[in-house]
C-alpha cells in the first residue's frame, strides 16, 4: 500500500544504521514516502587522490513525513532502526526547523555538521538566499555560520553567511558567542 501523498502528516526522524541514510531514503522514495535527507560536500583522501563525496548532515539520521499511527512499514524498511520519540511515541520534528534546512540545502551556500547549540545570539537573516531563515548566529575562522538546530536530534547545521545578511530577533536574550 502506498502512502497518500498528503502533505498535512508531520515530519519524523528516522534513526537508521550507520552510513545507511542513502539506501532508507531509496527504500522509503520507492514505497511513496516523502523524504528529506540534508547532505553536505566534503573532501576525503583516498591513497591516490582527492575526491569531493556527499556526506549526511545528521549521520544516523534522515527525516521522513508520515502518519504516525501507520508507522509499521516504516520500521521495518531495511536499515531502519527507529522512529525518534520518547519511549514508544514518535516525536514530531518541527516543520520550520526542517523548511530552515531545506532553505540552506537549497540554497548552495556551504554548509557542515556543526555541534548542537543552546546559547547564542538568535538572528534572522533579512537578505540573500537564506531570507527568512531563523538561527543561531555564530563564528569560526573568521567567517560567520548560522547555525540551524534540529532540537528533536539534538543536533545543528552550520551554514555561512555574510554579516549584512542577519539581524537580531528583537527581545530575544542574547548570549555572546564566538566571534
Amino acid at each position: 500500500m502506498v502512502p497518500e501523498a498528503d502533505s498535512c502528516y508531520p515530519w519524523f526522524a528516522l534513526q537508521t544504521r550507520s552510513r545507511y541514510e542513502s539506501f532508507v531514503a531509496t527504500m522509503l522514495r520507492g514505497k511513496g514516502y516523502e523524504l528529506f535527507l540534508p547532505v553536505y560536500t566534503c573532501r576525503r583522501r583516498w591513497s591516490d587522490r582527492m575526491k569531493d563525496v556527499e556526506q549526511p548532515l545528521f549521520p544516523g539520521y534522515l527525516f521522513c513525513r508520515f502518519n504516525p499511527m501507520d508507522r509499521f512499514p516504516i520500521v521495518v524498511t531495511p536499515g531502519v532502526l527507529q522512529v525518534v520519540g520518547i519511549g514508544k511515541n514518535p516525536v514530531p520534528v518541527s516543520d520550520a526547523e526542517i523548511a530552515a534546512l531545506r532553505t540552506a540545502v537549497q540554497s548552495g551556500l556551504p554548509r557542515q555538521p556543526w555541534p548542537f547549540l543552546k546559547m547564542g545570539q538568535r538572528v534572522r537573516v533579512e537578505c540573500g538566499p537564506l531570507c527568512g531563515v531563523e538561527g543561531i548566529l555564530t563564528g569560526f575562522r573568521g567567517h560567520r555560520r548560522l547555525v540551524l538546530s534540529v532540537t528533536l536530534l539534538q543536533q545543528a547545521v552550520a551554514v555561512q553567511v555574510e554579516d549584512s545578511w542577519v539581524r537580531p530577533i528583537p527581545g530575544r536574550i542574547e548570549f555572546a558567542l564566538a566571534r
